[in-house]
């Protein structure tokens, strides 16, 4: 069954941002205050049978200096500095295995990963990144709710500084050119490189795929679906503090988000994508302040594209670098 609107609506579908006035100073502050101003990843050389590639452990200091696991992988030998992806995971993933992010490398390009903090138990990747001691009120299971009635320690602060952080990280990384950053990611992962790409003057280019954490307010009211539903089993109990909990999500909607992107973008969507509806992803792209491409796949669930998109990333990726060198 397909998921809201006929294309044609959609792609009109441009309810205005709704952040507060001071949503880019809550940003500016954030950064300020909780990264090193210098912050360098450090990394492991890891032995593996994986030996077409030189694969290293990372650790980065990300929100509050907190260390946030990661892999960095590349082409052996390669004489050139590299374009680097850096790649965020979908809900409840961590970094994973070695062997889980080899695409890239294979295409030429070098990547980075980050573990997002408190994940990776989710029964299909691992994490090795605690989220620490923060202040939480009472939330429903999962990620979403975690400290929501107070911007300041909502959970995804943490999460989007610590992507920023391996934005900077990444320009620093040996054998990297570091004009040539790029974010991607799914569903989650492509809410958080959305950010990402906001927050940092420092990203080539970023290639999201039916990305996740997009208008919030109108999300919960077309789906039924997890996680948009952690939020709504919340306010069904908090029945009060309905008007804080938007209020707190409109600092992290990537819709508002967005506005502050320049980076060119090839975004994918799912047209009878439940997770992330289309009409979501598609209220984020038209607000999108850079230039934007966009995949839809029109019989396709939250998996969109799937393997043959990322064929489709590397092309148009291939393209963009051309055209800018």
């Amino acid at each position: 069954m397909r998921v809201g609107p006929p294309l044609k609506e959609l792609e009109k579908f441009a309810p205005g941002p709704n952040s507060k006035p001071d949503f880019e100073q809550f940003w500016r502050d954030t950064l300020k205050d909780f990264l090193a101003p210098d912050l360098n990843a450090v990394l492991v050389k890891v032995e593996s049978p994986i030996t077409a590639f030189e694969t290293f452990d990372v650790t980065v200091p990300g929100f509050n200096g907190d260390p946030i696991k990661g892999w960095f992988i590349k082409p052996k030998n390669s004489m050139k500095d590299l374009p680097c992806v850096v790649m965020y995971d979908g809900y409840g993933g961590g970094r994973g295995l070695l062997n889980e992010w080899l695409f890239w490398p294979s295409a030429g390009y070098a990547v980075l990963v980050m573990d997002t903090r408190g994940q990776g138990a989710s029964g299909w990747r691992v994490g090795d990144t605690p989220d620490g001691n923060y202040p939480r009120a009472s939330q429903t299971p999962g990620f979403m709710t975690a400290g929501i009635l107070n911007r300041d320690d909502y959970y995804y602060r943490r999460v989007f500084t610590d992507a920023v952080a391996f934005v900077r990280a990444a320009t620093k990384l040996p054998g990297v050119n570091p004009t040539r950053i790029i974010t991607a990611g799914g569903s989650q992962g492509g809410g958080i490189s959305l950010a990402a790409t906001s927050l940092s003057d420092q990203v080539f280019a970023t290639m999201p795929d039916v990305p996740f954490l997009c208008h919030f307010e109108h999300a919960v009211n077309i789906t039924d679906s997890f996680p948009y539903q952690e939020i709504v089993q919340y306010c069904k109990t908090h029945r009060l503090e309905i008007e804080r909990v938007f209020e707190t999500l409109s600092y992290f909607d990537c819709l508002n988000l967005v506005t502050m992107a320049k980076a060119p973008a090839l975004i994918s969507v799912g047209l009878h994508d439940p997770v992330c509806p289309p009409e979501t992803i598609f209220a984020m792209i038209n607000n999108y302040a850079g230039s934007t491409t966009v995949k839809t796949w029109a019989y396709n669930t939250h998996e969109g594209g799937s393997v043959q998109h990322q064929l489709l990333q590397a092309e148009w990726l291939n393209k963009v670098i051309g055209e800018a060198e």
